[in-house]
């Protein structure tokens, strides 16, 4: 019996050594895994660690013709879900060839996209808000990021195909209830609500009183016309939402009056791309305080010369679906 056993094991072949190639392809994998899921992350952290990145961020679904901001905000809320998601499964190794890769390739693809959308629009300024306000970057250079991680993700599908394990659907459903519930729980969904209604009169003939004069005849109509100060960062906010109103919405008619020194033109345009909202520069200062009273962006809703709403610095205020409303109203 003994000799059997002794036999059996002698005609076991042992099991094959594996190359160098395979522990260097493997290496070089879990780098670039760790390194697709730390940018994820980042960009995910980025967006939403402050009230100010998650509108910038949310913004950008204005623009790109979503009319409500409650719709765009839960579109912003899944987005930085969904990139969390991403950096976890990857992490995970949960489906990667099955499913991680070909999303992570098809969410960049649409970053592309939509970064194309933007030079084309308003040409390779600014920052394109990928990483929120903590890393600017311009369109093409975030292009060439995405453009660089779909290369990352290409290496890894080739050097890196992990087979999926036992319990990888249930680590897929974790993960995902996880990761998608983040950003609700962090940031709320705003729930647009009307400008304040405003009983005090405004008197806006000093608007005509100097060179330029506003083209239009703000008191005739209904009009929104918003006071912004170059140098205040609250109405460069102000000022990007609103031309994204005005692009997607060029039925509403919106106003803008600047004022400032004229050194901070090119920073204010370049953060806000508003150069094809209807503006003035308005040089005079004492004026300009009565009219804007203590403080700016004053964002006046006015039908025939009268105030009717007044938006304070809140975006939820400046909801174009409600806009829409107010200019129907007789």
């Amino acid at each position: 019996m003994d000799e059997v056993v002794e036999l059996e094991k002698a005609v076991v072949p042992d099991a094959p050594r594996k190359s160098p190639s395979f522990y260097i392809k493997r290496i070089i994998g879990a780098i670039l895994l760790v390194s697709l899921s730390a940018v994820f992350f980042y960009s995910a952290w980025s967006k939403i660690y402050s009230d100010n990145a998650f509108d910038n961020f949310s913004w950008t679904f204005l623009d790109l013709g979503i009319s409500s901001v409650i719709a765009a905000s839960f579109i912003a809320h899944f987005m930085i879900g969904f990139e969390i998601m991403l950096g976890l499964l990857l992490l995970g190794h949960v489906y990667l060839k099955e499913f991680t890769y070909k999303a992570v390739i098809v969410i960049l693809s649409v970053f592309i996209v939509y970064l194309l959308i933007v030079m084309l629009r308003q040409g390779n300024t600014g920052n394109c808000g990928c990483f929120g306000d903590k890393l600017a970057m311009t369109p093409l250079q975030a292009i060439w990021k995405n453009v660089a991680m779909i290369a990352a993700t290409l290496v890894l599908w080739k050097i890196y195909p992990i087979k999926p394990y036992k319990y990888a659907y249930y680590a897929f459903i974790i993960l995902a209830g996880v990761a998608l519930s983040v950003p609700f729980l962090m940031r709320l969904v705003y729930v647009g609500t009307e400008p304040d209604k405003y009983t005090k009169t405004v008197d806006f003939t000093p608007l005509y009183k100097y060179d330029p004069a506003p083209p239009a005849d703000l008191m005739k109509g209904k009009h929104i016309i918003a006071f912004m100060s170059l140098t205040c960062h609250h109405c460069q906010k102000a000022a990007y939402l609103l031309q994204i109103i005005h692009h997607e919405h060029p039925d509403i008619p919106i106003y803008a009056i600047l004022d400032g020194p004229e050194s901070y033109e090119k920073t204010f345009f370049a953060e806000t791309h508003a150069q094809d909202l209807p503006h003035i520069y308005y040089h005079h200062t004492d004026d300009f305080l009565k009219m804007a009273g203590s403080g700016v962006p004053s964002i006046y809703w006015v039908n025939n010369g009268v105030v009717e709403y007044k938006s304070v610095y809140a975006y939820y205020q400046l909801d174009p679906e409600f806009m829409e409303k107010w200019l129907k109203k007789k």
